[in-house]
């Protein structure tokens, strides 16, 4: 009989640990699925990136949750910090909105997985660990993540720069001395709320160069930032 009883308690308290890892994994891929789709892909439209921030913040969850037993949660999570910041993805260069993207759903995994949850059943208060955090605590940290995001994104804050480089033929404008007429030229052209010009290349036989503006946008603009090989 003590036998049953003993299994009959390990078995429930295995229960109660399935359904902490579930709930938690639920919470988990919920905000990692709302950061991802909310914030990032409705201006990157990278339908890769979305899927690595989905599959990655899976894996960093499942990882560091079940490992949590080897008191070495803090070392993991910091160690994954620093593997993907040196590893960087090498097989191309990653833009640096993807990357902080990327730390963020590393963070949120890392968290969710690292922090105790307050016994969900009372009958077993030898499941709460040292450090109890609560399924609200949780999801208020959660929502504190896409607070923040948020504002991030919301470009309420500062605006954003964005630079193109355009063909220009007035070439009687691009002296220091008719600056001003040039962005009242080049606003009058693109439409753009143009704040600084620079001039590159210049060819007096064509009557071309080549200027690079900035405007203020509040969309993000991935224009190269490169100046044109036969251009340079």
């Amino acid at each position: 009989m003590d036998a049953i009883n003993d299994f009959l308690a390990v078995l429930s308290s295995d229960t109660c640990r399935i359904l902490d890892l579930f709930l938690r994994l639920i919470i988990n891929t919920v905000f990692t699925i709302l950061i991802a789709r909310a914030f990032y892909f409705p201006k990157a439209r990278r339908r890769d990136f979305f899927f690595t921030y989905i599959l990655v913040g899976f894996c960093i969850f499942m990882l560091i949750h079940l490992m949590g037993d080897a008191k070495i949660k803090t070392g993991i999570a910091m160690g994954l910090f620093a593997i993907f910041c040196i590893m960087r993805y090498r097989t191309e260069s990653v833009p640096i909105r993807e990357m902080t993207y990327l730390f963020l759903i590393i963070s949120l995994a890392a968290i969710n997985g690292l922090a105790w949850a307050a016994d969900i059943s009372p009958k077993h208060p030898e499941f709460a660990g040292p450090l109890m955090t609560s399924m609200g605590e949780l999801i208020l940290t959660d929502c504190v993540f896409v607070l923040g995001v948020w504002i991030a994104e919301a470009n309420k804050l500062v605006k954003s720069l964005s630079s193109k480089y355009i063909k220009y033929d007035k070439i009687d404008l691009i002296k220091p001395s008719c600056r001003k007429e040039l962005i009242e030229d080049l606003k009058a052209r693109t439409g753009l709320d143009i704040t600084s010009v620079s001039i590159g290349s210049i060819d007096f036989l064509k009557d071309m160069a080549l200027i690079k503006i900035y405007y203020n946008t509040d969309e993000e603009d991935e224009s190269a930032q490169k100046m044109p090989k036969e251009y340079a």
